[in-house]
């Protein structure tokens, strides 16, 4: 029997998995609706119809990832945030051209009707100091 923790580290992985395989139905099965992402591009509200028309028709794609440092906090039984550093690979849609980036990431997941959901994730690069060590 997995570990909580672990549970949590498996349900990130997996939307990972879907992003990297472009398998949105995988994706909005572990997403909550609405959704909050903070990134680079700004602070965003989504649902579901929103997501898919961003995963299936944005302009980049991720290739690949590796996680790093992953941590895992529960503030409540129904409530879990990670923390972690990602080496992530992204490519203009349609084409080859990866660029690799350093980012740091967290996800807050909640439970609810009995399975866990991500309301929310960050994303925010690396400096490049903190990059080099």
């Amino acid at each position: 029997m997995p570990t909580p923790n672990q549970t949590l580290i498996d349900l990130e992985t997996r939307f990972w998995n879907s992003m990297v395989h472009q398998d949105t139905d995988a994706a909005l099965e572990l997403l909550s609706e609405p959704a909050l992402m903070v990134s680079a591009h700004g602070a965003m509200k989504f649902d579901h119809a929103a997501y898919r028309k961003m995963a299936e028709q944005g302009s980049m794609v991720v290739t690949s990832f590796e996680f790093g440092d992953m941590q895992v906090v529960f503030p409540n039984e129904a409530t879990a945030i990670l923390t972690y550093g990602v080496t992530q690979s992204v490519a203009p849609r349609g084409t080859g051209d990866r660029t690799v980036q350093q980012m740091n990431d967290s996800s807050t997941w909640i439970q609810k009707d009995g399975r866990w959901q991500c309301a929310m994730h960050t994303e925010t690069p690396v400096a490049a100091k903190q990059a080099a060590h």
